[in-house]
């Protein structure tokens, strides 16, 4: 496969690319670009953090499980890159300086790529944009500091640079495995419905670093500009496959902020900014995030394989643990979100606030009309082999007067829904427990109350 992409300001033309090198690999092995350290190597620590521009921006991501064929048509920088082209340092590398924000240095390069990232962006919001980075000798308060000092100066004039000669690198002509759009990928998966699609590879990428496995065919999606877009109409909310969490976030924010909310903490900025809507559902994990919500709101899911498309809801797209609804050379291509007053709430309940696992994901929508539960669609991620839906719970709420009695009816209904497994992260019973407390919450919630942890004050 023959790539082509910015590094450092300078062009990069590659061939006979193998599809799954990741640009750790690439730089620290072919390079000899070792500022970007090697952690976890599963975009957890955030010691690979690089930043990449394109026409849709420029992100922080995690270099480690991004394979060199996503980069085609970028600019990547990494910490060797970030500084002026006179070597002087950029605004948040002398800010680090200045704050005392580095000890042992393995973390730094993946902090100032975040930060650099940030700077760019004008984004303030440091906590979030630097949870996925994580330092264990420094602490955060220093490197909080020198954000903060750095965020009063401008941002260096290389970045419009960047972003010119990107788009001018941008082609057409790319090899098969980079499809340009829906219709391409169709072609290809009918010709060979065994090919592995790759979007944002958060999932993937840990295949090929941790397992080892060998991908054998594999498309990637970024290319497909078809797939990458939103629509909003009067009715519903379309969102392409290929949609980031982050592009989601920021336009469900107006219509459902708690799902914005907890798309927050679906993980770090590094991770947000890769991972897709449609890779989230596709791969049927039963503690992926997104499902529990999306199947709160009634959304639908749209498939197509070549030239054929169909419409299922999304809750009828999990069938088992590890199997969908899903033909060979079948492809997800949207969902869409009926558009709906907003009585949405999402609970993630993890060991950790940032950057975790889910112990359990809850999604709550119930509708209430003088007084009484008109509707009422719940969903949970992490108790059972599939996002599920409470059903038995749902009937015994609809048509009952709001308030704790009709709640207190519901509860043996919920061991009739889910049946959860003990694991690492939590025992079945309390898994069991929270749930029914979640819908307890929800309701104290819709009285006013304030339960959130970072909306509690002492």
């Amino acid at each position: 496969m023959n790539i082509s992409f910015l590094l450092n300001g300078e062009t990069v033309d590659l061939a006979e690319v193998s599809p799954t090198t990741t640009l750790l690999d690439w730089l620290r092995l072919d390079r000899g670009l070792c500022g970007t350290k090697e952690g976890c190597n599963e975009g957890d620590c955030g010691a690979c953090t690089v930043m990449v521009q394109d026409a849709a921006g420029l992100r922080a991501m995690n270099a480690c499980i991004l394979f060199l064929p996503q980069l085609h048509g970028k600019a990547v920088r990494t910490v060797e890159g970030i500084r002026a082209d006179d070597g002087g340092l950029h605004p948040v590398q002398q800010a680090m300086v200045d704050h005392h924000g580095s000890q042992c240095g393995f973390c730094t390069p993946g902090f100032i790529a975040s930060m650099a990232t940030a700077h760019a962006n004008g984004a303030m919001d440091f906590n979030d944009r630097l949870a996925g980075n994580l330092c264990r000798c420094t602490g955060y308060a220093p490197i909080i500091r020198a954000a903060e000092a750095a965020a009063k100066t401008p941002a260096p004039t290389w970045i419009t640079g960047d972003l010119a000669a990107v788009t001018a690198a941008a082609s057409d002509e790319a090899a098969p495995a980079l499809p340009g759009s829906s219709d391409a990928l169709a072609a290809l998966l009918e010709k060979d419905p065994d090919t592995r699609i790759i979007a944002g590879g958060t999932d993937v990428g840990l295949w090929v670093t941790k397992q080892l496995r060998d991908l054998g065919p594999v498309a990637f999606l970024h290319r497909c500009e078809d797939l990458r877009q939103i629509e909003v109409t009067d009715d519903s909310i379309r969102i392409g496959a290929a949609v980031t969490i982050e592009e989601l976030r920021a336009v469900i924010f107006a219509h459902h902020p708690d799902f914005a909310e907890m798309l927050r903490r679906f993980g770090s900025a590094q991770v947000r900014a890769a991972a897709t809507v449609g890779g989230n559902i596709a791969n049927g994990s039963p503690i992926g995030d997104s499902p529990p919500a999306l199947i709160a709101l009634n959304a639908k899911l749209h498939l197509r394989k070549g030239d054929k498309r169909r419409t299922i809801p999304l809750e009828k797209f999990f069938l088992d643990y590890g199997k969908q609804d899903r033909e060979p050379g079948e492809f997800v291509e949207a969902l869409s979100i009926p558009r709906q007053p907003d009585r949405l709430a999402v609970y993630k309940i993890s060991k950790r606030f940032d950057q975790d696992i889910s112990a359990l994901c809850g999604a709550f929508n119930i509708t209430v009309e003088d007084g009484k539960v008109t509707d009422a669609r719940i969903a949970f991620g992490g108790m059972a082999g599939i996002p599920k839906r409470a059903h038995h719970v749902e009937a015994a709420l609809i048509g009952e007067t709001w308030g704790a009695e009709a709640i207190a009816q519901a509860w043996t209904a919920w061991e009739k829904d889910y049946a959860p497994l003990s694991d690492m992260r939590a025992s079945a019973n309390y898994r069991l427990e929270v749930a029914r407390n979640l819908l307890t919450r929800y309701y104290l919630e819709d009285l006013g109350a304030r339960t959130r942890v970072l909306e509690v004050q002492p």
